[in-house]
């Protein structure tokens, strides 16, 4: 079709408007045709096929075995013997379980509480003061400063951490007595007053990067007119940070809270890596307890208790922050 054929139907078209007329519509397919030829409807089930079988091979499958190992006497060599609750009751009243959920408590506190607040801090920081004075460079090679002990696996940052933690030789040690604190050299790791403090320090190391990255990440959808036309209006940083970032990015607070409290629960490899456990029951969590019964104890079927409780804990926390999202929502679409 040429130019003029081109305006001509557009003009006939303005006209049939004008005149009453709505110029037709072009035919869509509908989903019965599907936009491949030859397909027909409902077939883009057979595409979760493969996905589907994996979850049910690697999740379903294993969750209800070991659901079904909670009710059994299991050393993994003889088949499984029935004795009801008997697990269940048992772990009621073993305190090595309960010391291991308090240890939760604290594990919570050191990568959840604590990396959440500095890192919506540091992540306001590097976004609103050092963005903007320095350039988005400078910003981003410090956020990845902050990531890079996510990206490490877990048994090289333990031996990092373990050769610093060293009680005759570490650096710590060293650095205290080089300064004249020689006193308070410990035994980090091998102290049961001072291993599990520890072990939160390393853990809010480790955690820390992770909201920073989700938290500048969601910065990035701000308006900065927001901030500047706040700063005109005398708000200084604190007063901008409290009305205008942490209102903005809530999702991914609860988002990054979610996830953060999850690891937390079933955190295993740096306890593994560095005190396994100990001393005594000091640095004991529910995972590596549950591990400690499996493979050390061969207490199958009470390991699988301690495992099966531990899932339905995070279960329920996850329910009751996607029921605080959803509330807090429906407040604020209230207003």
């Amino acid at each position: 079709m040429s130019a003029l054929d081109t305006r001509a139907a557009t003009t006939i078209e303005a006209t049939d408007a004008a005149g009453g007329r709505r110029p037709a519509r072009r035919r869509s397919h509908g989903p019965e045709e599907g936009l491949i030829p030859g397909a027909r409807r409902g077939t883009y089930w057979l595409y979760l096929v493969p996905g589907l079988a994996l979850l049910a091979v690697i999740v379903v499958v294993p969750l209800f075995w070991n659901i079904y190992l909670t009710f059994t006497s299991y050393r993994g060599i003889r088949p499984p013997e029935w004795i009801g609750l008997e697990n269940w009751v048992e772990l009621m009243g073993d305190r090595v379980f309960w010391t291991s959920f308090g240890n939760s408590i604290a594990m919570i506190l050191a990568m959840v509480i604590v990396p959440t607040l500095l890192g919506l801090l540091l992540a306001a920081m590097l976004f609103d003061l050092i963005g903007r004075k320095f350039g988005g460079r400078l910003a981003s090679f410090l956020r990845a400063t902050y990531y890079l002990p996510q990206i490490l696996p877990a048994v090289i940052a333990a031996i990092v951490i373990g050769w610093i933690l060293r009680p005759q030789n570490g650096a710590l040690n060293q650095v205290l007595e080089g300064i004249g604190l020689g006193d308070l050299t410990r035994n980090w790791l091998g102290s049961p007053d001072t291993a599990l403090p520890s072990l939160m320090v390393i853990m809010i190391w480790v955690q820390l990067g992770y909201p920073i990255v989700i938290f500048m990440a969601a910065l990035q959808r701000v308006d900065p007119e927001l901030y500047e036309a706040a700063e005109l209006d005398g708000a200084n940083w604190i007063q901008r940070f409290r009305a205008i970032t942490v209102g903005m990015i809530r999702p991914e607070i609860f988002v990054v809270t979610l996830t953060c409290t999850i690891a937390a629960l079933k955190v295993f490899g740096p306890v593994y890596a560095l005190t396994g456990g100990g001393p005594g029951t000091s640095t004991i969590v529910p995972a590596y307890y549950a591990y400690s019964e499996f493979f050390q104890s061969q207490q199958v079927g009470y390991g699988a208790t301690i495992a099966t409780a531990l899932t339905v804990v995070i279960a329920a926390v996850s329910v009751l922050f996607i029921l605080a999202q959803h509330r807090m929502e429906r407040k604020e679409e209230g207003r």
